[in-house]
C-alpha cells in the first residue's frame, strides 16, 4: 500500500468517528425524551392489564394519572385544617396541568383527608407532581402533615432516581474506567485513547437507539438507557484492550506502525468478533421475551455492542497507528526488545507463578474451584426473584411511600389505584356480587363519562342506588372500579387481584381485570415466564457459537458448565448480600434474567480470548504447554478488561433504582469471580488435566506432536 493511503486511510477513519460523535453527542442529553417508566407499555398485547388500559378511555374521560394528597395531622385535623384542605383542592384544580380534583375526603378516624388530583393527559408527570407538592408544601397548616403519592407520585419519584443516568452514571463509570487504566497501564494517554473509542462508540449508539425509539420500533426505558451506556462503555473497553495488548506486541516485532497495526488486526480480529458475535447473539435471545422492557433492551444491547466491535476495530487501530509507540509512553515498547518469557524456569510474574499451580496441581486446582463456587451457589436457596412493591424500586427517600405508608393508616390503601374489572352489562349485578364478595375489596363504583366525578356507585340492583347516571357502556361493557383494601403494590393486593380474576371468570368468562396491581402481577408472571424460556435458549446458542469457533465439543462444555457454575456462585453471593447486609424486600424476575444473560455472554468472552490463543499456542507447542503460555499472554489484559468491566457495572449502583443496583452487583461480582478465579484457575486446569481431550474431535485432539 502507497505511503499516502497509509496516512490518508487513518485520517478518513478518523474524521468519520469525530463527524459521528459530533452529530450523536448531543443525543446523551435527549435520550430521556424518548424514554417512558409506564409499566402498562411493557406488558405484552396479550396481558389483561394491557387490554383494559387500551379500553378504558371508552368508559371514562381520557386522562392522566392520579395524584393522590394525604394531609394529617396527630390528634386529628381542626377545623381550620380543613379549611385550608379545600382552598388547596380548589388551587389544585385551577392549575392547567391538572384535569379534575375530587372533594376533600376526610378519614372515619378524623386524623387525616385525602384529595385526588387527576392530572390531564399532557401533562409532564413529573413536572406536574413536583409542583403539586410545592403548593401543598406552600398550604399545610403548622402541625399538619402533607405528602403527594399514588400512581402519579410513584412515577414522579421514579422519574427523579434516573436524573442521573444521563450525566452522573456516564462520569462515575469513566472515571472509573480512567484511573484504572491510568493504573495498570501507567501511561496517561492510552487510557485517554481507550476511553475515546468507548465514548464515540456510546455516541454512535445512542444515536440510532434515539432515532429507533423516536420512530416506536424500540421501547427505552430507565433501566435499558442504564444498562446501554454501562454495557457500551465496558464492552468496548474490553475489546480495545485486547487489540491494545496485540499491538504492544507487534511493535516489538515491526518497526513501522502500520506493519504493528497489520500484525496486530490479524491477531485479533477473529477472538474480537467471535466475543461481540456471542454477547450480540446472547442479547438478541431477549427477543423471545413477552416482556417489551425486556425484548427492547435486546436490539438495544446489540445495537450498543456493534458500535463498540466497530470502534475498537477501527478507531482504535488508525488513533494507535497515528501515535504508534508515543501511546505507551513512558513505558514504550522497542523494536526488537525481547518478548516476556511465558513459561519455564525463567518465566516471572504472576502469570508465571499460577502457570506453575495448574501446571503441578491441575486436577486439585479445578476441584478446588467447582466446590468454592458450588458452595457460594447455595445462596440461591434464599433467593426472592419474584417482584418487588413500586413503593421500594427507589432506593432511599421517596414521598410517594412515605405518603401510601399514611395513606393506608387511614384510608382503605388501594384508595385511588383501584383495580378495575371489563365486563358484560348482562352480567353487571352478577359481577357486582362476586366482586363486592372478594376478600380485600372495600368498595365498588362503575365508570361513567357524564358523571362529575367520573364514576356512579353501584349496588346488584343499579336502580335502587339513587344514581342520577348510569355506567357507560361500551360494546355491551361496563367498567367497574374496586378499591382495594391494601396497599396497591402489596402481596395482598395481588392476591387479591388474583381472586377477583377468579371470581369474574365464573360470571362471565371474557371478563378482564386490570389496573396498578393488575399490571404488577401481570409483568411478575411474564417475566418469571421469561426467565425460565431464555436462559435455556441462550445456553444453547452461545454452546453451538462456540463448538463452531473452537472446531470442539469438549471445551465448549467445559466452558459452558464453567459459566454456568459461576453465574450461580454470584446470584447465591448476591442473595445472601441482599437479604442480610442490604436486607432487600426481594428482587424483579429480571435480576437474574439480565444478570446470566451479561455474566453468561460476557464470561464467554473472556473465555473465548483465552482459548482462542491457548488453541493457537497449542498447535505450535502441544496442548499442555499451549495452556500455559495461553494462561502467560492473555492473563494480564484479561484481568485488566475484567477490572475494567467490573467497575463499569458497579457504576449502575449509584443510580437509586433497587433493580439496577442488584444487576450492578451480580454482574460487578460476577465478572470478577470470572476472571480471578474461573478464566485464571477453573478453565486453564480443566483443559490442562484433559490434555488432547478438550479439543475433541478437531485434529488437535489426535495430535500427538507439536505442530
Amino acid at each position: 500500500m502507497s505511503r499516502f493511503l497509509r496516512i490518508v486511510l487513518p485520517a478518513l477513519v478518523i474524521v468519520v468517528w469525530l463527524a459521528i460523535a459530533s452529530v450523536g453527542g448531543p443525543y446523551f442529553g435527549k435520550i430521556s425524551e424518548v424514554s417512558t417508566n409506564d409499566q402498562t407499555s411493557f406488558l405484552p398485547a396479550s396481558a389483561d392489564a394491557t387490554k383494559v388500559q387500551e379500553r378504558s378511555s371508552e368508559f371514562r374521560q381520557e386522562s392522566g394519572a392520579p395524584a393522590i394528597i394525604v394531609l394529617e395531622r396527630d390528634g386529628g385535623m381542626s377545623s381550620s385544617d380543613l379549611t385550608a384542605a379545600k382552598e388547596l383542592a380548589t388551587q389544585l384544580g385551577d392549575r392547567d396541568d391538572v384535569e379534575a380534583v375530587s372533594p376533600v375526603i376526610p378519614s372515619e378516624d378524623g386524623d387525616a383527608v385525602e384529595i385526588v388530583a387527576t392530572l390531564t393527559t399532557a401533562a409532564d408527570t413529573g413536572d406536574a407532581v413536583e409542583a403539586i407538592r410545592a403548593d401543598v408544601d406552600d398550604a399545610l397548616p403548622s402541625g399538619v402533615s402533607g405528602y403527594v403519592t399514588g400512581p402519579a407520585g410513584f412515577t414522579a419519584d421514579l422519574t427523579e432516581a434516573f436524573a442521573g443516568i444521563d450525566g452522573l452514571l456516564l462520569g462515575v463509570a469513566l472515571a472509573a474506567v480512567f484511573v484504572i487504566l491510568i493504573i495498570v497501564y501507567r501511561s496517561p494517554l492510552l487510557p485517554i485513547l481507550v476511553l475515546g473509542t468507548a465514548t464515540f462508540a456510546l455516541c454512535a449508539s445512542i444515536l440510532v437507539v434515539w432515532w429507533l425509539a423516536k420512530a416506536d420500533i424500540v421501547t427505552v426505558n430507565g433501566q435499558v438507557q442504564g444498562i446501554l451506556s454501562i454495557l457500551v462503555i465496558g464492552a468496548a473497553t474490553d475489546y480495545a484492550l485486547l487489540y491494545t495488548a496485540r499491538f504492544r506486541e507487534a511493535l516489538r516485532d515491526h518497526r513501522t506502525g502500520w506493519g504493528a497495526t497489520k500484525a496486530a488486526l490479524r491477531g485479533s480480529l477473529e477472538p474480537i468478533l467471535a466475543s461481540g458475535g456471542t454477547v450480540i447473539v446472547g442479547v438478541l435471545c431477549l427477543l423471545l421475551s413477552d416482556l417489551n422492557s425486556n425484548k427492547a433492551l435486546g436490539p438495544v444491547a446489540a445495537i450498543g455492542i456493534a458500535f463498540s466491535l466497530l470502534a475498537a476495530l477501527s478507531l482504535l487501530p488508525a488513533l494507535l497507528l497515528a501515535f504508534r509507540r508515543a501511546a505507551f509512553w513512558p513505558l514504550r515498547p522497542a523494536y526488537g526488545s525481547a518478548h516476556p518469557v511465558l513459561t519455564g524456569p525463567d518465566a516471572r510474574g504472576v502469570w508465571a507463578r499460577v502457570g506453575r499451580l495448574v501446571a503441578r496441581r491441575s486436577r486439585v486446582v479445578w476441584i478446588v474451584c467447582t466446590v468454592g463456587l458450588l458452595a457460594m451457589g447455595t445462596g440461591l436457596v434464599g433467593l426472592k426473584a419474584d417482584g418487588v412493591p413500586q413503593s421500594d424500586l427507589v432506593i432511599g427517600a421517596s414521598q410517594a411511600r412515605d405518603g401510601q405508608d399514611v395513606l393506608a393508616d387511614h384510608f382503605p390503601g388501594g384508595s385511588g389505584s383501584p383495580a378495575q374489572v371489563i365486563g358484560s352489562e348482562r352480567d353487571l349485578d352478577a359481577l357486582v356480587d362476586v366482586v363486592t364478595g372478594v376478600d380485600g375489596v372495600d368498595g365498588v363504583v362503575a365508570a361513567a363519562k357524564d358523571a362529575p366525578s367520573g364514576t356512579v356507585p353501584v349496588t346488584s340492583d343499579p336502580t335502587s342506588s339513587g344514581a342520577p347516571t348510569a355506567p357507560t357502556v361500551s360494546r355491551g361493557d361496563v367498567l367497574l372500579e374496586a378499591t382495594l383494601s391494601d396497599p396497591a403494590d402489596s402481596d395482598a393486593a395481588e392476591q387479591t387481584v388474583r381472586d377477583l380474576r377468579t371470581a369474574v371468570e365464573r360470571v362471565d368468562p371474557g371478563a378482564l381485570v386490570g389496573g396498578v396491581t393488575a399490571t404488577a402481577v401481570d409483568t411478575n408472571d411474564t417475566g418469571i415466564r421469561d426467565r425460565t424460556l431464555i436462559i435455556p435458549v441462550v445456553l444453547v446458542v452461545i454452546l453451538l457459537i462456540l463448538m463452531l469457533l473452537l472446531r470442539s465439543v469438549v471445551a465448549p462444555l467445559v466452558l459452558i458448565g464453567s459459566v454456568i457454575v459461576s453465574f450461580a456462585a454470584a446470584l447465591g453471593v448476591g442473595a445472601l448480600v441482599f437479604d442480610h447486609v442490604f436486607h432487600f424486600p426481594g428482587a424483579d424476575p429480571s435480576v437474574p434474567l439480565y444478570s446470566f444473560v451479561f455474566l453468561v455472554a460476557l464470561g464467554v468472552d473472556y473465555n473465548i480470548f483465552l482459548m482462542t490463543r491457548v488453541r493457537e499456542e497449542a498447535l505450535r507447542h502441544g496442548p499442555h504447554e499451549g495452556v500455559l503460555r495461553g494462561l502467560g499472554v492473555t492473563g494480564g489484559v484479561i484481568t485488566s478488561a475484567g477490572v475494567v468491566l467490573a467497575a463499569t457495572f458497579a457504576a449502575l449502583g449509584v443510580i437509586p433504582i433497587l433493580f439496577l443496583v442488584q444487576i450492578a452487583f451480580v454482574v460487578a461480582f460476577g465478572v470478577l469471580l470470572d476472571t480471578i478465579v474461573v478464566r485464571s484457575l477453573l478453565v486453564p486446569a480443566i483443559a490442562y488435566d484433559l490434555g488432547r481431550r478438550a479439543w475433541w474431535p478437531s485434529r488437535l485432539s489426535r495430535a500427538n506432536h507439536h505442530m
